[in-house]
């Protein structure tokens, strides 16, 4: 059976985005006024049976994230919707807010409600300024239909969401960063624990959500947690957004279940191989996971399986790169941008991204030497797992696993002086990722 569209199926239809469109072809607003006719423990119970994973990288059960707020404590708490979206080659957050805003607000209403929170803030990223927009007039409207401010559908409950503008920092995107610059301060890690469920903003519980996740809570309280579960395999349920970008001919932001595999998402969603060259190689998950090859392509786009085939499904932003793209030159171009976006609280990412970035200079100019492939890999493994956050480990993937699977490109590198890729694909080179500047 087809797959029908569930988060996007009305996206490109005029008005998409507004509120009387999503109460006439949505169902908007219902899965709301269901919820809170139940306990707010019961919400939490159908998003864990659901097997709800977040959708902004990690993939971590969020059912199991709401239920470790900290409920016994008289402070107030948060949800913090994480709109930053600033994963090179991922932009499907940006779709839904911008053509489905109310969907998320909705999602983000059920959430206060299941976890005992008054407040949501929505965190967008800087760069989204026309977005950001939209959302602050839809949320206008929801509140002046009641489903927003004081006593929601005459329930006694009271929810308010708020946007903030961020700064664009990649660094943001990682969940305490986020809450730090909520706070007014610089996007930085902090120290864990407490976990944000514990303390998180303004020293209280919080419960930090990706846009495409809280996008699919309504869904499952208006058609249950089975229902959700079906749409997927095991532990992987629900419907699914992947941003194709990169050498296909129709890059862009499709929606399947998570039984996909990546050849299908290249060939039946994005058209196939731009130029009708040879596939090389594929990130699936963003810039900050490894490399998959050919042989991999038959792995369905799940967490669990990309994972198994060695690699993240992350952000689900999938790089497809033909034999044109130069491995040294990818690594060396999304040096760049890590070192741009390191946010300099650790030293070994601090200095140890900028370090690799001008090894890999040197590679691509043809002027290394057989030590500096040594040392890139030295430097590398001094920063995964030494830093507060998981961007080391992401600003040292590229150089790892384009060494582990194309050594022989920086071998010859090193012994040629220069590219051995054919003149015409060198002169012809463009980026193949979605969002590194």
């Amino acid at each position: 059976m087809a797959y029908e569209p569930v988060l996007t199926a009305h996206v490109n239809e005029p008005n998409s985005y507004t509120l009387d469109f999503y109460q006439k072809n949505q169902r908007g607003y219902e899965g709301l006024r269901k919820a809170l006719t139940q306990k707010p423990n019961d919400i939490i119970e159908q998003v864990k049976a659901s097997g709800l994973r977040g959708r902004g990288g990690a993939g971590f059960p969020t059912g199991m994230k709401w239920q470790f707020v900290l409920k016994d404590t008289p402070k107030p708490k948060y949800i913090a919707c994480n709109a930053d979206e600033s994963e090179p080659g991922t932009f499907k957050d940006h779709v839904l807010m911008e053509r489905n805003p109310h969907l998320l607000i909705e999602g983000c209403a059920i959430a206060c409600y299941a976890i005992g929170a008054k407040i949501a803030y929505i965190y967008i990223r800087g760069e989204f300024f026309h977005v950001q927009q939209i959302l602050e007039a839809e949320i206008d409207k929801a509140y002046k239909a009641g489903y927003l401010g004081k006593n929601i559908l005459g329930s006694g409950f009271d929810c308010d969401v708020y946007m903030h503008r961020g700064a664009g920092a990649y660094e943001a995107g990682e969940e305490t960063a986020l809450i730090e610059s909520l706070e007014g301060k610089r996007a930085q890690p902090r120290i864990k624990p407490p976990f944000p469920a514990v303390e998180g903003l303004y020293n209280c519980p919080t419960a930090v959500n990706n846009v495409e996740t809280l996008c699919n809570v309504p869904l499952i309280v208006l058609n249950g947690a089975e229902w959700f579960a079906r749409l997927g395999p095991d532990k992987n349920g629900g419907p699914k957004l992947y941003c194709v970008s990169g050498h296909v001919k129709k890059p862009g932001v499709y929606e399947a279940s998570m039984n996909t595999t990546l050849r299908e998402l290249i060939d039946d969603y994005a058209g196939g191989m731009r130029g009708d060259r040879k596939f090389k190689a594929i990130i699936p998950g963003g810039s900050s996971v490894p490399l998959l090859l050919e042989k991999d392509l038959d792995t369905p786009a799940s967490f669990d399986a990309i994972q198994k085939a060695g690699s993240l499904l992350g952000s689900a932003g999938l790089i497809v790169m033909d034999e044109s793209v130069c491995m040294v030159w990818l690594a060396m171009n999304l040096l760049h941008f890590y070192r741009h976006e390191s946010c300099g609280k650790c030293t070994p990412c601090r200095e140890g991204c900028d370090w690799l970035y001008k090894l890999l200079q040197r590679i691509e100019r043809g002027e290394g030497q057989e030590k500096d492939l040594d040392l890139l890999f030295g430097v590398a493994n001094n920063i995964v797992g030494k830093t507060l956050c998981a961007f080391g480990d992401a600003a040292a993937t590229p150089v790892l696993t384009t060494m582990k699977l194309f050594k022989h490109e920086y071998e010859a590198h090193v012994r040629e002086g220069r590219c051995t890729l054919p003149a015409d694909w060198r002169s012809a080179r463009a980026p193949v990722f979605a969002g590194a500047h």
